[in-house]
């Protein structure tokens, strides 16, 4: 009797230590990801967080985010400040392209990776990219409006914030094929990716502009300001492409009120970036860039 209690013990005392290892094990394996985003005052950036969140929570991995709020300064705090948060890997958003720099090389001091999420960082060591083709974005929103336009008019370009990445890509990519055709760009003024701005500098250029027949706005967010400041002055006629693909610019293409957007589709560019980090640190070796596929919406 007594042999079989010390048996019975020592049995309980091994499937303790048993749970207690699986238990520590899993602590072990709870890695955390950190998302540094540039701002989360646009729909772009809340579904790309979305994507990520999303995706992280299927492959059981814990995310901390800090929001940029558009301030290159916040994002290097940010950094700092998220290194020691015990993240295994840190998605950064960039707020530019040029400042990023700065940003990484906070990470890179710490070995901490880096994986860039939409806006490349223009130095420093990453791991990889994970954006869409922004080049051939723009190639796509020049086609349609050459082919809409019969390959004649006036265009307007609304750029995004000096120095991003998005910014230059996507510039080049429809300037390029602009050229190639009878269009005209007539000017190109910058509204920082933002909505209230993408109407200000809208309403200045028509006043400045008489004949426009089509604008390129590099984000949604400016477009959907430039397409309020053409109704206000009751220019109906003038076709507007965005970039991005939000709820807001989707809707606003089936109702017929702007031409088309790029759908750029961040909550796929989020869950792309998130298996990539899975596979990184599962110890694969992964690719430098991680595009993630575009495509025209237009009204149906």
């Amino acid at each position: 009797m007594f042999k079989k209690i010390t048996t019975i013990i020592i049995s309980l005392i091994l499937c303790t230590s048993l749970l207690v290892g699986c238990s520590e094990k899993s602590v072990d394996n709870n890695k955390k990801i950190g998302l540094i985003v540039s701002t989360l005052n646009n729909p772009f950036f809340v579904d790309l967080k979305s994507g990520i969140e999303s995706e992280a929570k299927k492959l059981g991995y814990d995310v901390v985010v800090l929001d940029s709020q558009n301030d290159p300064a916040k994002e290097v705090s940010n950094m700092e400040d998220i290194s020691v948060k015990d993240v295994d890997v840190v998605l950064l958003n960039p707020v530019d392209s040029d400042s990023a720099i700065a940003s990484v090389m906070v990470a890179n001091n710490l070995d901490l990776p880096v994986i860039t999420v939409d806006r490349v960082s223009n130095g420093g060591k990453v791991v990889s990219h994970v954006a869409s083709d922004n080049v051939e974005g723009g190639k796509m929103a020049a086609k349609y409006l050459i082919e809409k336009l019969g390959n004649k008019g006036n265009i307007v370009e609304l750029e995004g914030m000096a120095g991003s990445s998005a910014t230059r890509d996507r510039g080049n990519g429809f300037d390029n094929e602009v050229k190639n055709s009878n269009l005209q760009i007539i000017t190109k003024q910058s509204a920082d990716f933002d909505r209230t701005k993408g109407l200000s500098v809208m309403e200045n250029i028509i006043q400045s502009k008489g004949n426009i027949d089509a604008v390129f706005a590099q984000n949604d967010e400016m477009a959907l300001g430039a397409l309020k400041a053409l109704q206000d002055a009751n220019m109906k006629d003038v076709l507007v492409v965005g970039f991005d693909a939000t709820d807001d610019a989707v809707i606003s293409v089936q109702k017929g009120d702007m031409a088309a957007t790029i759908a750029q589709q961040p909550k796929l560019i989020g869950k792309t970036a998130v298996n990539l980090t899975h596979r990184f640190l599962s110890g694969e070796k992964v690719e430098n860039f991680a595009p993630v596929e575009l495509k025209l919406i237009e009204k149906k």
